[in-house]
């Protein structure tokens, strides 16, 4: 079955039919998944040799991951954001073609993609502050969107992210006025964007609720379950140690939750965490009563929606730039007990 043919059968244009399949966010929803499940139905796959003739396009889409274990793109997390990705990119007919490179060859990556012509686009995640990939790219004319945004960037770009600042602020606000006064933060690197907008929110959530952040209880570094744990354990063994814990990622959260058990102590007694969860698919934090009070926004999803952004900027490069920003879902979970009366009003 060809794409006139598909068409044909649906009643729909083929330009039509074709915007559906490459993910394009000006066809509705109701017609995308008509269109999608027709192709599957009938097994229908464009002609890439075809299409990259037709349209001068390489077809594939960029990703450039660097390999040093000190950036926070090794996380996880990073998995599921391209499992999300990877799903639009097929429906399209694109490949996804994965640069990996030492962090000095970041920017040299980049280069070789544009000159080579090797993708039409590319995802830039984990942005530092001022990141310098962004003018970079501006300057070579190469399609891109930004997972997350990079305070202090010169020019106007693609991004999706989600509200960081406000997530954190309404974490910490709530674990304040459940009574807790020594309240932790186990951030990220905080030359990545996400990780300072996150200390931000902490930092105006305590000083709303009548506390001074303590320097002494922020960390920032890899968001791993040793990292969390080595963290909470530390403090743990302090004469004031803090009673809860601010976690950006559910495997900082999962570490901190061991040094607390180690320590004798009973999380949502007499220890709390609420931690950031990614939604991650092979990691979940769910039930009727979830392990972890969270802010909650799946990065598979914004996987899935970068991908279309950025596929709608190479089909029609006038058309950004384009901001969305994502509010987090918050949810309660055995991690900060019982819920006060004080505190059903913040989130």
């Amino acid at each position: 079955m060809n794409l006139k043919d598909l068409s044909n059968l649906l009643g729909l244009s083929q330009t039509t039919v074709s915007r559906a399949l490459n993910g394009y966010p000006e066809v509705s929803e109701e017609t995308r998944t008509r269109v999608c499940d027709a192709a599957k139905k009938f097994n229908y796959r464009p002609n890439l040799n075809a299409t990259r003739l037709a349209t001068g396009r390489s077809m594939a889409i960029g990703h450039v991951i660097p390999v040093s274990s000190s950036n926070e793109m090794v996380n996880p997390v990073f998995a599921d954001f391209l499992a999300g990705a990877g799903e639009t990119y097929g429906r399209a007919g694109y490949d996804l073609l994965l640069s990996v490179v030492n962090d000095e060859d970041h920017e040299r990556a980049y280069k070789e993609l544009a000159d080579r012509g090797s993708v039409d686009g590319v995802i830039v995640q984990f942005p530092s502050v001022k990141d310098g990939r962004i003018g970079m790219l501006q300057q070579m004319g190469l399609p891109f969107v930004v997972h997350g945004r990079s305070s202090g960037a010169d020019a106007d770009y693609s991004w999706l992210d989600i509200d960081n600042r406000t997530a954190f602020r309404r974490a910490a606000a709530y674990l304040a006025r459940s009574g807790h006064c020594r309240i932790a933060l186990l951030n990220g690197l905080e030359t990545l964007d996400f990780a300072q907008r996150r200390r931000l929110g902490y930092e105006s959530g305590l000083r709303e609720n009548g506390l001074e952040p303590d320097p002494a209880l922020i960390r920032s570094g890899d968001m791993t379950e040793h990292a969390g744990h080595d963290a909470a354990a530390e403090m743990l063994g302090w004469p004031n140690p803090p009673s809860a814990f601010l976690s950006s990622s559910i495997l900082t959260a999962i570490g901190a939750r061991r040094a607390i058990q180690e320590a004798g102590l009973e999380l949502g007694v007499n220890a709390a965490i609420v931690t950031h969860d990614d939604e991650l698919s092979y990691l979940q934090n769910s039930g009727s009563l979830p392990l972890f009070t969270a802010t909650r926004s799946s990065v598979r999803n914004a996987g899935r929606r970068c991908a279309e952004l950025l596929l709608g900027l190479i089909e029609n490069p006038d058309s950004g730039p384009i901001h969305e920003l994502w509010e987090t879902e918050f949810v309660r979970g055995a991690s900060t007990g019982a819920e006060p009366a004080a505190v059903r009003s913040v989130a």
